[in-house]
Order: structure tokens, then sequence, then C-alpha cells
């Protein structure tokens, strides 16, 4: 269990190492062609030593890797502002995220999919403006000019992190909602109506699967607490399970960790509602929204 930057340097580092060896090269090889020395090579795949996105460029050369999606991927997790699209948008509200909020959503942004289980709110990419304002501001506080501020910058980061599911190709999402979420008002009534009408919407889309876990399922592997797992398409050895706390977000990398998250999310859509009966279960709380 670690934090994000010392996840990202030990996954990005052992794909360098993966690609170092697809490509035929020693460690001393490969640190003599981009003029290094070999424990330089050393420190960066064992994750030990950050590196700059020139240095992976670098290596990336040297080891012939012309797939550009993995490429971005990867200077993305060394930390590149470079890229086009829908990347590296976060960075004009540096001042007002957290690193770890940056961490997740650099690997949100990159993710082929996204598995998550929610058991308090609707999942951020699902939320309406009126709802997201209303959830940031139960968790920042603050009523002064300065944290309201903060509180329209948040807002705005919530909202266009939603892109990803309209990306080409977009970020396939599939939620287990806990009935819980549907329940709790937030907001207000007229803002809930709006969000479960939103949340009808979504789950019609073809990259959204939205699956509703209702109070009759009773006790259920997913009641300690709500996870994200990423998955990404280029290489699986990048995929991560993400759990967020008040302060701080802890990133799972071991095989076993993402196994168990796996077999557990599995479980959950066994036990959880079809997505059609899910929508039918959503549009009779919000009585016909």
């Amino acid at each position: 269990m670690q934090h994000g930057p010392a996840v990202r340097r030990r996954k990005l580092g052992a794909e360098l190492r993966a690609l170092r060896t697809g490509a035929g090269l020693t460690s001393g090889e490969a640190a003599r062609l981009v003029g290094w020395h070999q424990s330089k090579v050393s420190r960066i795949e064992t994750g030990a030593s950050g590196v700059k996105p020139a240095d992976v460029r670098l290596l990336l050369d040297a080891y012939g890797v012309q797939d550009s999606q993995l490429r971005e991927l990867l200077l993305v997790l060394a930390g590149s502002d470079e890229g086009g699209g829908r990347h590296h948008w976060w960075h004009a509200y540096r001042g007002v995220l957290p690193p770890t909020y940056r961490d997740f959503i650099s690997l949100e942004s990159q993710a082929s999919a996204m598995r998550t289980l929610e058991t308090s709110v609707v999942p951020g990419l699902l939320q309406t403006p009126e709802y997201a304002r209303a959830v940031t501001r139960a968790a920042v506080g603050g009523l002064d000019d300065a944290a309201d501020e903060r509180l329209d910058a948040l807002v705005a980061v919530r909202l266009a992190r939603q892109d990803v599911l309209h990306g080409d190709p977009p970020l396939q999402l599939s939620a287990v909602l806990d009935e819980a979420v549907l329940r709790r008002e937030i907001g207000g009534p007229a803002v809930m109506a709006r969000q479960l009408r939103r949340l009808m919407e979504a789950a019609r889309l073809p990259q959204v699967r939205l699956q509703v876990l209702p109070f009759a399922a009773g006790e259920h592997i997913g009641i300690t607490g709500p996870f994200v797992i990423f998955s990404f398409s280029r290489t699986s050895d990048l995929d991560v399970v993400v759990l967020d706390h008040l302060t701080s977000s802890l990133y799972l990398e071991r095989k076993e960790d993402l196994q168990a998250y796996t077999e557990a999310f599995n479980a959950l859509r066994i036990h959880a509602l079809s997505p059609e009966e899910s929508l039918d279960y959503i549009a009779a709380i919000g009585g016909g929204a």
C-alpha cells in the first residue's frame, strides 16, 4: 500500500525494464546508448529514484518504442505536462488540487476502464453540477470568499473530469452503487431529482454499466468502503486499486491486491441488480424521474 507517486515510479520503472529486455538490451547497454551510468538505469527501473520525462523519452527512443499511446502514458507517469486532447488539463488547477488528487486524475485520464464501488455518493464522473457543488462544499467546508473560490475551482475540476466518458475512445465505466447513494438527499429534493435523472441518462450510454446494490441484498463484501480499480489497455502491469480517504488516497498495486479487489467487484456485480433492473430501480426511487 503506497501513495500515488511511489506507485507510479515503481510501475514506470517496471514497464521500462520490460521494454528494455524486450529490446534485447542489458541495463549496461541501455545506459551506454543514452550516455548514462548503469546505476541510473537500475535506480529508475526499481523505482528507487524519480525520472524526468525527458529521460523517459530518451529510453523509449533507445528501445525503439513507437506506440504513441504507450509513450504518452509512460510520460504522464513521469510527470509530463505535454500532450493534447483531454490530457493534462488539470495542471491549470495545480494550486487548489492536492497531489494525491492530481495523481488520481492523471490515472483516470489515461485509463481505458474504471470499476468503482460507491457506498455514499454518486461517482464524480456522473454528478450534476449542483450535486457536485453540494458534495464538495460538505468536503471542504468554509464560507468565506477564499473558500468559495476554491469551491468553484474544485467543482470545475470535477465536471471537467467527466470528459473522459466522451473521449476517443471513451473511458469504460462500470459502477456498483449501494442503495444509500440513491437515498441520501444531497443538495435538497430538486438537486437530488436532477441527479437521479442524470444517472438514468448515463446508464443508457454504451460506455457506462451502472448497477444498484439494494438494501435487500444485506451484508456484502463491499460494506467496508468504496474503491476504484483503474485498468490500462496497453499494459495490465499499470492496473491499480485506489482507496480514498478524507486527507489522502492510497494505491494498491500488488497482484494479490488487484486480484482480491477484482474478485470483490465481480461478486458485487453478481449480487447487484442487472443494469436494466437498476434503471427501473432508480426511476422508482426518483418517482419516475
